[in-house]
Protein backbone atom coordinates (compact mmCIF):
# COMPACT_ATOMS: atom_id res chain seq x y z
CA UNK A 1 0.00 0.00 0.00
CA UNK A 2 2.84 2.36 0.89
CA UNK A 3 4.59 1.48 -2.39
CA UNK A 4 1.41 2.18 -4.39
CA UNK A 5 0.94 5.54 -2.66
CA UNK A 6 4.54 6.46 -3.43
CA UNK A 7 4.06 5.59 -7.09
CA UNK A 8 0.90 7.70 -7.27
CA UNK A 9 2.71 10.68 -5.70
CA UNK A 10 5.56 10.33 -8.17
CA UNK A 11 3.11 10.16 -11.09
CA UNK A 12 1.23 13.22 -9.84
CA UNK A 13 4.50 15.16 -9.54
CA UNK A 14 5.49 14.28 -13.09
CA UNK A 15 2.08 15.36 -14.41
CA UNK A 16 2.31 18.68 -12.58
CA UNK A 17 5.78 19.30 -13.97
CA UNK A 18 4.63 18.44 -17.46
CA UNK A 19 1.63 20.74 -17.13
CA UNK A 20 3.86 23.55 -15.86
CA UNK A 21 6.15 23.15 -18.89
CA UNK A 22 3.21 23.09 -21.26
CA UNK A 23 1.83 26.24 -19.69
CA UNK A 24 5.13 28.07 -20.16
CA UNK A 25 5.36 26.98 -23.79
CA UNK A 26 1.79 28.05 -24.41
CA UNK A 27 2.55 31.49 -22.98
CA UNK A 28 5.53 31.83 -25.31
CA UNK A 29 3.42 30.77 -28.29
CA UNK A 30 0.59 33.12 -27.32
CA UNK A 31 3.03 36.03 -26.97
CA UNK A 32 4.43 35.29 -30.43
CA UNK A 33 1.01 35.07 -32.10
CA UNK A 34 -0.10 38.27 -30.35
CA UNK A 35 2.90 40.43 -31.21
CA UNK A 36 5.54 38.50 -33.11
CA UNK A 37 8.99 38.52 -31.55
CA UNK A 38 8.62 42.03 -30.14
CA UNK A 39 9.71 41.99 -26.51
CA UNK A 40 11.28 38.53 -26.71
CA UNK A 41 14.76 38.05 -25.30
CA UNK A 42 17.18 36.15 -27.53
CA UNK A 43 17.12 33.15 -25.20
CA UNK A 44 13.31 33.07 -25.39
CA UNK A 45 13.43 32.89 -29.19
CA UNK A 46 15.88 29.98 -28.96
CA UNK A 47 13.74 28.38 -26.27
CA UNK A 48 10.73 28.56 -28.58
CA UNK A 49 12.71 27.00 -31.44
CA UNK A 50 14.05 24.19 -29.24
CA UNK A 51 10.59 23.45 -27.86
CA UNK A 52 9.28 22.64 -31.36
CA UNK A 53 10.99 19.27 -31.14
CA UNK A 54 11.58 18.78 -27.41
CA UNK A 55 8.63 16.99 -25.81
CA UNK A 56 7.79 17.88 -22.19
CA UNK A 57 11.08 19.42 -21.17
CA UNK A 58 11.96 22.93 -20.05
CA UNK A 59 14.27 24.45 -22.67
CA UNK A 60 14.99 27.78 -20.97
CA UNK A 61 18.34 26.83 -19.44
CA UNK A 62 19.44 25.07 -22.62
CA UNK A 63 18.65 28.22 -24.61
CA UNK A 64 20.70 30.32 -22.19
CA UNK A 65 23.55 27.80 -22.38
CA UNK A 66 23.54 28.12 -26.18
CA UNK A 67 23.98 31.89 -25.91
CA UNK A 68 26.71 31.39 -23.33
CA UNK A 69 28.54 28.96 -25.59
CA UNK A 70 28.28 30.88 -28.86
CA UNK A 71 28.21 34.43 -27.41
CA UNK A 72 25.48 35.82 -29.68
CA UNK A 73 22.10 34.96 -31.16
CA UNK A 74 23.49 35.20 -34.70
CA UNK A 75 26.35 32.83 -33.87
CA UNK A 76 23.88 30.23 -32.58
CA UNK A 77 21.97 30.36 -35.87
CA UNK A 78 25.24 30.02 -37.82
CA UNK A 79 26.46 27.01 -35.80
CA UNK A 80 26.34 23.58 -37.41
CA UNK A 81 24.58 20.60 -35.84
CA UNK A 82 27.79 19.08 -34.47
CA UNK A 83 28.65 22.24 -32.54
CA UNK A 84 25.07 22.72 -31.34
CA UNK A 85 24.96 19.19 -29.99
CA UNK A 86 27.94 19.87 -27.73
CA UNK A 87 25.63 21.95 -25.55
CA UNK A 88 23.82 19.80 -22.92
CA UNK A 89 20.15 19.41 -23.79
CA UNK A 90 20.66 19.87 -27.54
CA UNK A 91 20.62 16.95 -29.94
CA UNK A 92 20.16 16.28 -33.65
CA UNK A 93 16.38 16.23 -33.24
CA UNK A 94 15.66 19.39 -31.28
CA UNK A 95 18.34 21.37 -33.11
CA UNK A 96 16.08 21.10 -36.17
CA UNK A 97 14.18 24.27 -35.28
CA UNK A 98 17.37 26.35 -35.10
CA UNK A 99 18.81 25.00 -38.34
CA UNK A 100 15.47 25.21 -40.13
CA UNK A 101 14.73 28.81 -39.23
CA UNK A 102 18.12 29.93 -40.59
CA UNK A 103 17.61 28.01 -43.84
CA UNK A 104 14.08 29.38 -44.27
CA UNK A 105 15.30 32.94 -43.67
CA UNK A 106 18.09 32.44 -46.22
CA UNK A 107 15.62 31.29 -48.84
CA UNK A 108 13.14 34.06 -48.07
CA UNK A 109 15.74 36.82 -48.33
CA UNK A 110 17.24 35.30 -51.48
CA UNK A 111 13.78 35.24 -53.09
CA UNK A 112 13.41 38.97 -52.38
CA UNK A 113 16.48 39.91 -54.41
CA UNK A 114 16.11 37.69 -57.48
CA UNK A 115 14.82 39.35 -60.62
CA UNK A 116 15.04 42.76 -58.91
CA UNK A 117 17.20 45.77 -59.74
CA UNK A 118 19.44 45.73 -56.68
CA UNK A 119 21.57 48.67 -57.82
CA UNK A 120 18.66 51.10 -57.55
CA UNK A 121 17.09 49.24 -54.60
CA UNK A 122 19.98 48.01 -52.45
CA UNK A 123 18.24 47.53 -49.09
CA UNK A 124 17.03 43.97 -49.77
CA UNK A 125 20.48 43.03 -51.04
CA UNK A 126 22.13 44.39 -47.90
CA UNK A 127 19.68 42.49 -45.71
CA UNK A 128 20.40 39.32 -47.66
CA UNK A 129 24.18 39.70 -47.45
CA UNK A 130 24.13 40.61 -43.76
CA UNK A 131 22.05 37.54 -42.99
CA UNK A 132 23.93 35.07 -45.18
CA UNK A 133 27.55 36.05 -44.48
CA UNK A 134 27.60 39.00 -42.09
CA UNK A 135 27.97 37.02 -38.87
CA UNK A 136 29.93 33.99 -39.99
CA UNK A 137 33.00 32.99 -37.99
CA UNK A 138 35.34 33.01 -40.97
CA UNK A 139 35.56 35.07 -44.12
CA UNK A 140 33.32 34.31 -47.10
CA UNK A 141 33.55 36.05 -50.47
CA UNK A 142 30.31 36.22 -52.45
CA UNK A 143 29.42 37.25 -55.97
CA UNK A 144 26.00 38.56 -57.00
CA UNK A 145 25.66 38.22 -60.79
CA UNK A 146 23.40 40.66 -62.64
CA UNK A 147 21.86 40.95 -66.09
CA UNK A 148 21.93 44.07 -68.28
CA UNK A 149 19.04 45.58 -66.28
CA UNK A 150 20.87 44.94 -62.97
CA UNK A 151 18.46 42.17 -62.00
CA UNK A 152 19.94 39.32 -59.97
CA UNK A 153 20.68 36.18 -61.97
CA UNK A 154 22.47 34.29 -59.22
CA UNK A 155 24.25 34.71 -55.90
CA UNK A 156 27.05 32.42 -54.84
CA UNK A 157 29.76 32.16 -52.19
CA UNK A 158 32.88 31.94 -54.31
CA UNK A 159 35.65 31.57 -51.74
CA UNK A 160 35.88 30.84 -48.02
CA UNK A 161 38.66 31.15 -45.48
CA UNK A 162 41.31 33.78 -44.91
CA UNK A 163 40.99 36.11 -47.88
CA UNK A 164 44.18 37.44 -49.39
CA UNK A 165 45.00 38.58 -52.89
CA UNK A 166 46.29 35.07 -53.60
CA UNK A 167 43.17 33.32 -52.24
CA UNK A 168 40.65 34.87 -54.64
CA UNK A 169 41.18 33.74 -58.22
CA UNK A 170 40.02 36.23 -60.89
CA UNK A 171 40.05 33.51 -63.57
CA UNK A 172 37.48 31.45 -61.64
CA UNK A 173 35.30 34.52 -61.09
CA UNK A 174 35.40 35.36 -64.80
CA UNK A 175 34.38 31.78 -65.67
CA UNK A 176 31.46 31.99 -63.20
CA UNK A 177 30.30 35.34 -64.56
CA UNK A 178 30.46 34.15 -68.16
CA UNK A 179 28.61 30.98 -67.20
CA UNK A 180 25.76 33.04 -65.78
CA UNK A 181 25.91 35.33 -68.84
CA UNK A 182 26.24 38.22 -66.41
CA UNK A 183 26.55 41.82 -67.54
CA UNK A 184 27.66 43.03 -64.13
CA UNK A 185 28.72 41.78 -60.70
CA UNK A 186 28.48 42.94 -57.10
CA UNK A 187 31.00 41.46 -54.69
CA UNK A 188 30.68 41.15 -50.93
CA UNK A 189 32.61 39.59 -48.12
CA UNK A 190 32.43 39.60 -44.34
CA UNK A 191 34.89 40.55 -41.62
CA UNK A 192 34.37 38.21 -38.64
CA UNK A 193 35.96 40.81 -36.35
CA UNK A 194 33.04 43.13 -37.10
CA UNK A 195 35.32 45.96 -38.22
CA UNK A 196 34.44 46.61 -41.87
CA UNK A 197 37.46 48.78 -42.68
CA UNK A 198 39.02 47.40 -45.89
CA UNK A 199 42.54 46.03 -45.77
CA UNK A 200 45.15 46.65 -48.44
CA UNK A 201 44.45 43.10 -49.62
CA UNK A 202 40.71 43.85 -49.92
CA UNK A 203 41.49 46.79 -52.19
CA UNK A 204 43.96 44.75 -54.24
CA UNK A 205 41.43 41.94 -54.74
CA UNK A 206 38.77 44.41 -55.87
CA UNK A 207 41.06 46.11 -58.36
CA UNK A 208 42.24 42.79 -59.85
CA UNK A 209 38.67 41.52 -60.23
CA UNK A 210 37.48 44.75 -61.82
CA UNK A 211 40.31 44.60 -64.35
CA UNK A 212 39.83 40.88 -65.11
CA UNK A 213 36.09 41.25 -65.64
CA UNK A 214 36.51 44.53 -67.51
CA UNK A 215 38.58 42.80 -70.19
CA UNK A 216 35.61 40.52 -70.98
CA UNK A 217 33.07 43.35 -70.90
CA UNK A 218 31.57 42.71 -67.44
CA UNK A 219 31.10 45.64 -65.06
CA UNK A 220 31.87 45.58 -61.34
CA UNK A 221 29.28 47.82 -59.67
CA UNK A 222 30.22 47.38 -56.05
CA UNK A 223 32.20 45.55 -53.39
CA UNK A 224 30.62 45.52 -49.94
CA UNK A 225 32.26 44.50 -46.68
CA UNK A 226 29.69 43.45 -44.08
CA UNK A 227 30.08 42.82 -40.37
CA UNK A 228 28.54 43.46 -36.99
CA UNK A 229 29.76 47.08 -37.04
CA UNK A 230 28.08 48.00 -40.31
CA UNK A 231 28.76 48.00 -44.05
CA UNK A 232 31.62 49.42 -46.09
CA UNK A 233 30.87 50.35 -49.71
CA UNK A 234 33.74 50.58 -52.19
CA UNK A 235 31.45 52.47 -54.58
CA UNK A 236 30.34 55.03 -51.99
CA UNK A 237 33.97 55.66 -51.03
CA UNK A 238 34.93 56.30 -54.65
CA UNK A 239 37.21 53.27 -55.00
CA UNK A 240 35.18 51.57 -57.74
CA UNK A 241 35.24 54.76 -59.82
CA UNK A 242 38.99 55.10 -59.20
CA UNK A 243 39.69 51.52 -60.32
CA UNK A 244 37.47 51.98 -63.38
CA UNK A 245 39.50 55.04 -64.42
CA UNK A 246 42.71 53.07 -63.95
CA UNK A 247 41.31 50.23 -66.03
CA UNK A 248 40.21 52.56 -68.84
CA UNK A 249 43.66 54.12 -68.91
CA UNK A 250 45.33 50.71 -69.01
CA UNK A 251 42.92 49.47 -71.67
CA UNK A 252 43.43 52.55 -73.84
CA UNK A 253 47.20 52.28 -73.47
CA UNK A 254 47.14 48.65 -74.51
CA UNK A 255 45.22 49.31 -77.73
Amino acid sequence: MIQKSSQMTETTTRVKQAHKGEGHRKRLRDRFFAGGLSGFHDYEVLELLLSLNTPRKDCKQTAKDLLGQFKSFQAVLEADVTDLCRVPGVGPVNSLGIRLIKAVADRYLAAKIFERNVVNNPDDLLNYLNHTIGFKGREHFAGVFLDAKNRVLASEILFSGSLTASAVYPREVVIKALGYQAAAVIFAHNHPSGDVTPSASDKDITRKLLFALGFVGITVHEHLIVGSQGVYSFAAQGLIAQFQKEFKLADDTGK
